[in-house]
Formats: structure tokens, C-alpha cells, sequence
């Protein structure tokens, strides 16, 4: 498993995609504090990381959670950020 963001060097992002991206990421991170009724002290990170092996499907979505005080929760949709609709992580943030 590797993070996109050290990919081959023809996979890096530009300029535009990176702040796609980053809009992405904190859309996704406003849905899951509002899915998950987090406080502002709850911190939400969101990552696409590809994973190498041949038996992951590819570019994956992973969501932390991180409350003060508490284990950290990790949530993971087999599917890159930009295809992560409202259904699909509803239903991730429930399991």
C-alpha cells in the first residue's frame, strides 16, 4: 500500500487536481462530522491511498476519526474520493 501522494511521478497530481482534490477531501470530512454528529473537538482526516497489491481494488477512500480521549476509528471505501456518494459513506460510517 502506498499513499497517492508519493506515486510515480507521471501519477502526481497538478495544480487543479490537487485542489480538486482538497475540496474533495473536506467536503467528504463536513459529511462525516454532520453523519456523525462530531464535535469540533473531533478531528477528521480523509486520504486516497492506491494500494500495490494485486488483490486490492485500486485506489481506496480512508476516513479517520480522532475524538480527544478516544481510540481513533478508521473507515475505508473501496472506491476513490471523487466516486464516494452520500449512500456509500452513510453506509460506511454505520459499520
Amino acid at each position: 500500500m502506498r499513499f497517492g501522494l508519493f506515486g510515480k511521478p507521471e501519477t502526481r497530481k497538478g495544480g487543479d487536481a490537487k485542489a480538486e482534490a482538497r475540496a474533495l477531501a473536506e467536503r467528504l470530512k463536513a459529511q462525516v462530522r454532520e453523519l456523525l454528529g462530531l464535535p469540533e473537538t473531533a478531528a477528521v482526516a480523509v486520504n486516497e491511498i492506491i494500494c500495490a497489491d494485486p488483490a486490492c481494488p485500486g485506489s481506496e477512500t480512508v476516513i479517520l476519526v480522532m475524538k480527544p480521549g478516544k481510540k481513533t476509528r478508521a473507515y475505508k471505501l473501496q472506491m476513490a474520493m471523487a466516486e464516494v456518494t452520500p449512500e456509500a459513506l452513510a453506509e460506511v460510517l454505520r459499520s
